[in-house]
């Protein structure tokens, strides 16, 4: 498969499986309150071998590509956990996780595995919304000493918010399906109606407003 078809592909996945669901006339409801016409649970990938495992093949592509020099691969706590550890098994590289924050006892780690300073380090996430947490791992790694090339996650919304922060940071972002790509393979499966995409993108551009 082509770096160009993965996106789709993934898409389509995550769509079979129903990691996501696209409802633009029932909205969900965020816990901040936000109504929003897509759920994503991607931790539901976990449950599929065949799928996992395009995902973690297209995370090794990327790193081979563009990062050769990577040394370690850290998941975000908890759902770029699994993620990691298939990659770095792939890639018999070295695998790391990273809590949101310092434990409260023992040696209060907010690292855990081990990444040594200098270390060139790739972080694994399953979501990127805002980017908050995913960018507060990756501050992380650079805290510890250690340089973070770049994190990568499965699915974005694609939030100007999130795509700000990282380059603000410079920290690339990378994922390998996204909000774009997910709108598109659903109107191809019929699995929304081309009528409805200008709503779909509006909550893309303002999730404030959709909805109202």
């Amino acid at each position: 498969m082509s770096n160009e078809q993965l996106p789709k592909q993934i898409a389509k996945h995550l769509l079979s499986i129903e990691a996501v669901a696209l409802r633009p006339n029932d909205p969900f409801t965020w816990t901040s309150g936000i109504k929003s016409p897509i759920y994503c649970d991607n931790r539901l990938t976990m449950a599929y071998p065949e799928i996992r495992d395009v995902v973690a093949d297209g995370f090794v592509t990327i790193i081979k590509e563009q990062y050769p020099e990577a040394e370690v691969i850290a998941g975000t706590s908890t759902a770029g956990i699994p993620h990691a550890a298939w990659v770095a098994q792939k890639m018999n590289l070295p695998m790391a996780y990273i809590r949101d924050k310092a434990k409260g006892h023992g040696k209060q780690n907010q690292i855990e595995g081990r990444i040594a300073e200098g270390q060139k380090v790739i972080v694994i996430e399953d979501l990127i919304s805002t980017g908050g947490s995913s960018l507060k791992a990756a501050l992380a790694v650079r805290e510890a000493g250690a340089e973070p090339l770049a994190v990568l996650a499965i699915f974005s919304y694609q939030f100007k918010q999130a795509i700000d922060a990282f380059a603000e940071a410079g920290i690339p972002l990378q994922t390998l399906s996204n909000y774009t790509a997910l709108i598109e393979t659903a109107v191809e499966l019929g699995t929304v109606q081309p009528e409805e995409v200008a709503s779909l993108q509006q909550w893309r551009e303002d999730p404030q407003s959709f909805g109202k």
